[in-house]
């Protein structure tokens, strides 16, 4: 079954028209998206957008022979001509199937937002699920009751609804071999390969319009890293990119390394803020003991953060006083460090680690706090050098510095 991406934009498309900011300004060439429009086999049509045949000469394929048009959502824009060769569009109701005339087998799939998706089965069995944008699938089964077998491919809107991956992924939907392609990217999107680099994390990618696929061909999904570093300074958006590259994980375990300070309103609208941004299905561990949490087999994991794991370590072996400082505790502080580097290193469960920068700015005024500047920056270096991949965050821009 061949499968050929008309468009991969937003409704609206990108760059919008007279639209100034950044992302537009940056969506030339290859980034520039029509509205996402599929035609499966020359014969199937899904989503019927302005300058469908320009779009289809483009990318060397023909409308004549297509025999259904279908749409997935409402359509809010100016009216879309039919080209005169085309039936006329419409929707399957939820549930049902249509069956074309060249051997498709078209089951609508119900959302959780105004729309349609629509699951594709090709006469040779290979199987494609479309999603329209901002929705995700209502209904699903149960774990218990998991998909029969993943599909090949699932077209969906990666960056606006990374929880419909995380929903087909924990029904089995969603398997290691099939093939995700993000579609109707918007303003949403970080433009060029910052795009490639969070759908790289969820398992996806991106494609040019006008590209032609084959469902069910293999090909190399991208590799997920199974150990990331995410470094920065203050509010550099640094836990936010974490969080982003396991929003599409059905299960997640966040590590707050944090604790509750008791009496402090300031702290605790801190730690609510973040729980508010975090998937619901995610569990959180208040705990500073890491490395069983690592050794351990279980979903991904998120832990933020080191510089204040090494906080409580230094409260536990006294490290802020010189006496006890140099009388036996930081010895232990490094036997502790060296506990947690070698749990890096031998973690089978896919993490990612939030620290802090604090060596680029001004020299702490006391010993304790040029202690800690100096333990943090060794137990970065250490536990960077166990990450396939680290990444600086510094403003809310990424810089991947490996991997």
């Amino acid at each position: 079954m061949e499968l050929t991406l008309l468009g991969t934009g937003a409704p609206d498309g990108l760059p919008r028209p007279s639209c100034p900011c950044a992302v537009c300004a940056s969506a030339r060439g290859p980034w520039a998206r029509a509205a996402t429009a599929l035609l499966v086999d020359d014969a199937l049509l899904l989503d019927l957008t302005p300058g469908a045949m320009f779009a289809t000469a483009r990318a060397g394929r023909s409308l004549a022979a297509v025999r259904q048009v279908l749409l997935t959502h409402p359509h809010d824009g100016p009216a879309v001509e039919l080209p005169a060769l085309l039936p006329p569009a419409g929707r399957v109701p939820d549930g049902q199937v249509l069956t074309l005339i060249s051997g498709h087998r078209v089951r609508a799939v119900a959302m959780d937002a105004p729309g349609t998706g629509y699951e594709v089965t090709s006469p040779e069995g290979d199987r494609l699920l479309y999603l329209p944008p901002g929705a995700a699938p209502s209904g699903l089964p149960e774990r218990a009751e998991r998909a029969e077998r993943p599909y090949e491919m699932v077209v969906l809107d990666v960056i606006g609804r990374p929880d419909a991956v995380a929903r087909l992924r924990t029904v089995g939907a969603v398997g290691a071999a099939t093939e995700v392609i993000a579609a109707h990217l918007d303003h949403d999107a970080p433009p060029g390969p910052a795009l490639e680099r969070r759908l790289a994390a969820a398992g996806a990618r991106a494609v040019p319009d006008g590209t032609t696929l084959v469902v069910g061909e293999y090909h190399a999904v991208p590799d997920v890293p199974l150990r990331v570093l995410v470094t920065g300074g203050a509010r550099s958006g640094k836990s936010l990119e974490a969080e982003q590259r396991l929003e599409t994980f059905p299960e997640v375990v966040y590590v707050a390394t944090g604790g509750r300070r008791e009496g402090d309103p300031e702290w605790a609208a801190r730690i609510g803020l973040h729980r508010e941004r975090r998937p619901g299905a995610w569990r959180t561990e208040e705990t500073c003991e890491l490395t069983g949490l690592l050794g351990a087999d279980g979903p991904p994991l998120l832990i933020d953060c080191l510089s204040l794991w090494l906080t409580d370590a230094m409260d536990r072996v006294g490290a802020w006083e010189d006496e006890r400082w140099h009388d036996g505790g930081e010895a232990v502080l490094r036997e502790r460090v060296a506990e947690l580097v070698a749990a890096v290193r031998a973690t089978r469960r896919p993490v990612v680690l939030v620290t802090n920068e604090v060596g680029s700015g001004v020299v702490p005024a006391t010993a304790a706090g040029r202690r800690f500047r100096d333990e943090l920056g060794r137990l970065n270096a250490a536990v960077a050098a166990e990450c396939e991949q680290v990444l600086l965050v510094v403003a809310g821009q990424v810089l991947v510095l490996r991997g």
